[in-house]
């Protein structure tokens, strides 16, 4: 990745190679999220929280446009971006679904062999970047959230085939929507099991120590600003029992 000063950086979106799709900006724990779930060329994958596209594009070029990728937002506006981006990047192998029409997934339960869940919440984790942030949070935010995440997991758990897996992803520090929504899920989906994340880790960051927070089934990682200089970000992994 690109890295630019902290101090007077410059519009970096403006430069031609941006334009031609040579590059995105992405912060680091960002891109992690997307490699972190293991996508690789051939196979089905659902970005159920697609947004603006910016894992949408990571897994396009884990996956070196081969296989499929479906990509869908219960937000129809935030969808709007991908479109451009998608075309600028040279990303043929992604399918935008109908954003808002929950309708649009049926055609892929239990088909995916990955399922990104990057699901809404408080964005505790990118407060560096927006310290005015945490003047907005309160009880009734974190409540909202938490509800529209169990309904994310219930959405993407139904997509994901036997043997599949289910990669869950916020940008909070917060345990209530992080371990703690995993717990519940697994409480009450025995069909899944926590999927090691360590060696895959190791792979992408043989010189790093994997940032575990979860030390028994290591499938859970939590990056902070304060340790790894990124973006807070909570990746946990499932896999669907055959």
């Amino acid at each position: 990745s690109l890295q630019t000063p902290d101090a007077r950086l410059p519009h970096i979106e403006s430069e031609a190679a941006h334009g031609k799709g040579w590059f995105e900006v992405q912060d680091e724990a960002s891109q992690l999220a997307a490699l972190l779930t293991g996508a690789e060329p051939g196979l089905q994958v659902a970005d159920i929280c697609a947004g603006a596209g910016g894992k949408t594009l990571a897994l396009a070029a884990a996956m070196q446009n081969k296989g499929q990728i479906h990509a869908w937002d219960r937000d129809k506006h935030r969808l709007r971006p991908i479109w451009e981006r998608l075309k600028r990047a040279g990303a043929r192998n992604v399918q935008v679904l109908p954003g808002g029409e929950a309708g649009a997934l049926d055609p892929l339960a239990g088909k995916m062999d990955i399922v990104l869940a990057d699901a809404p919440c408080t964005g505790t984790g990118s407060w560096r970047r927006k310290p005015d942030a945490k003047w907005r949070l309160g009880e009734q935010m974190l409540q909202t959230r938490s509800k529209e995440q169990r309904d994310v997991l219930k959405t993407a758990a139904r997509l994901v085939k036997p043997g599949g897996k289910l990669v869950y992803v916020t940008c909070s520090l917060l345990p209530e929507e992080n371990m703690g929504q995993i717990n519940r899920f697994l409480a009450a989906r025995p069909d899944f099991l926590p999927e090691n994340l360590e060696s895959l880790w190791k792979k992408l960051l043989p010189d790093t120590p994997p940032p575990l927070i979860d030390g028994k089934t290591k499938a859970a990682l939590l990056l902070s600003p304060a340790r790894q200089n990124t973006d807070g970000f909570f990746i946990a992994a499932m896999r669907k029992k055959e």
